[in-house]
């Protein structure tokens, strides 16, 4: 059995509702990891998203590189983006049950990322439940111990772009590599990993529906897409 936890970064876009609307087609169940900036262009989608019983994330606000940032400016972009998500649950009337958080870009914050684990810690974030993922390099890396959510297989669909030189078949061919340079193998025999996507609008432009395309081969190669669990 292959198993899989499916979180997406950059949420909200005007692609969302259809997004949305396909996970709850197939039952995949997902984790939308939101830039507070991204809500307030797109909130009427946000609302949808919410609405439908999607677990949105903090995702900071505007996305920065938290290595080049100070350490106050970091907690400002993460208390900001709480602040947006915070409104937008109370304006649906639904309950704000779990409060997951992921750097942009994976940066930790460099020589401040013990600090903002720990600050992670005693604002009660939810650190994804990760003990089903069994490489032996997450837990060299002290990924099991952090309390924001990483991730093992990265689709790297973001880099389909104009004159990119970066396709769709890129994608399937990093999908379907069973010795990868880095991270996981998604369609390795009983493998456990936890997925990156994102909604992006541009990347529904270059091809369109590519989410439909890029999780149904996921199901045509019998991942089963599990719900996520939370620790603390």
């Amino acid at each position: 059995m292959i198993k899989a936890l499916l979180t997406m970064d950059d949420f909200a876009t005007k692609n969302i509702p259809a997004i949305v609307d396909y996970l709850e087609e197939k039952h995949i169940p997902a984790i939308l990891f939101a830039c507070g900036r991204n809500v307030e262009k797109h909130y009427d989608e946000a609302i949808y998203a919410v609405k439908k019983g999607i677990i949105v994330g903090n995702h900071s606000y505007s996305h920065p590189h938290f290595s080049e940032i100070s350490l106050e400016e970091g907690i400002k972009e993460i208390e900001k983006c709480e602040q947006v998500l915070n409104d937008l649950y109370k304006e649906t009337g639904m309950q704000r049950k779990y409060r997951p958080f992921r750097f942009p870009y994976g940066d930790k914050g460099g020589d401040n990322k013990d600090k903002l684990q720990k600050y992670l810690a005693e604002k009660a974030f939810d650190k994804v439940d990760d003990s089903d993922i069994k490489y032996s390099w997450w837990k060299e890396q002290g990924l099991d111990k952090d309390i924001d959510t990483f991730w093992t297989f990265d689709f790297t669909e973001y880099r389909i772009r104009p004159n990119s030189g970066f396709t769709l078949d890129d994608v399937f061919k990093r999908m379907h590599d069973q010795d990868p340079k880095s991270g996981g193998a998604l369609f390795a025999p009983d493998g456990y990993n936890m997925l990156l996507f994102h909604s992006h609008d541009e990347t529904e432009e270059m091809v369109p529906e590519y989410y439909r395309v890029i999780l149904d081969e996921c199901l045509k190669n019998g991942v089963e897409f599990v719900e996520p669990k939370f620790i603390g």
